[in-house]
């Protein structure tokens, strides 16, 4: 976990994630991913130099997943929780009937857990994408969208006046999972019927390969998205001046 942490650290001191006083609410699904950050922002909170306050929130989409896994690791590590009740899956697959269903499905989710964040008091959620989710996200902009994009460690949303921050974005799956297995975490199936056939699994399959042909690629991808000095695209000339 030491380890861990010292990358978590190393991102909230770069990226200034927490600041004194902070109320933030974890996104806690209940797959690896997110019940790692509640365990890691919790263990940095008690040598954290910012104060902060510490919950933790699970929406329940309706596919009737069963959470007192969760609620009963809050209880023991001493953290606030809530389990929201939402129509997601009914939204998507019963009503709109998506054929491809992740984003509209994501942007419910990151809708109804900022509201739900900000009606029990706090101004950040911290979200469990990793380092290996930055290069897929990083990859899939490029692939399928001719542009260099990817979200942001930190994250201010006007609309709502909360801020999202991703305090793992430095610490690599496989840590995780490694993390998790450990620590027999308390995992929750992700039901969706779309789970795994979807183009960022696609992507995460295509960057393992691409690690087993060139060593340290996902390292040099990483620094892409931090080296914003050496940033050299095209420029079109304006011919109509």
């Amino acid at each position: 976990m030491q380890k861990l942490l010292s990358k978590l650290r190393r991102c909230i001191n770069d990226f200034k994630l927490i600041q004194e006083g902070d109320k933030i609410c974890v996104g806690l699904s209940g797959g690896k991913d997110s019940i790692a950050l509640l365990h890691l922002l919790k263990n940095y909170q008690i040598f954290s130099p910012e104060k902060f306050d510490l919950i933790a929130i699970t929406l329940d989409p309706g596919y009737g997943s069963n959470y007192s896994n969760l609620k009963k690791l809050c209880s023991e590590i001493n953290v606030e929780y809530h389990i929201i009740e939402t129509h997601i899956k009914e939204i998507v697959f019963d009503i709109r009937k998506e054929k491809n269903p992740c984003s509209l499905c994501a942007k419910l989710r990151r809708g109804s857990l900022n509201d739900n964040a900000k009606k029990l008091g706090c101004n950040k959620v911290a979200l469990g994408h990793h380092k290996n989710d930055a290069i897929e996200t990083l990859l899939m902009s490029m692939f399928y969208e001719g542009r260099i994009n990817c979200f942001n460690p930190k994250t201010y949303l006007s609309r709502i006046d909360i801020t999202s921050i991703r305090p793992m974005v430095y610490i690599n799956e496989e840590e995780i999972k490694n993390f998790a297995d450990k620590y027999n975490f308390p995992i929750v199936k992700n039901p969706c019927p779309a789970d795994g056939y979807t183009k960022r699994e696609y992507m995460k399959n295509l960057t393992c390969k691409l690690e087993k042909d060139i060593p340290g690629i996902k390292d040099r991808l990483l620094n892409c998205l931090l080296n914003e000095k050496q940033v050299n695209v095209w420029h079109i000339e304006d011919t109509s001046k």
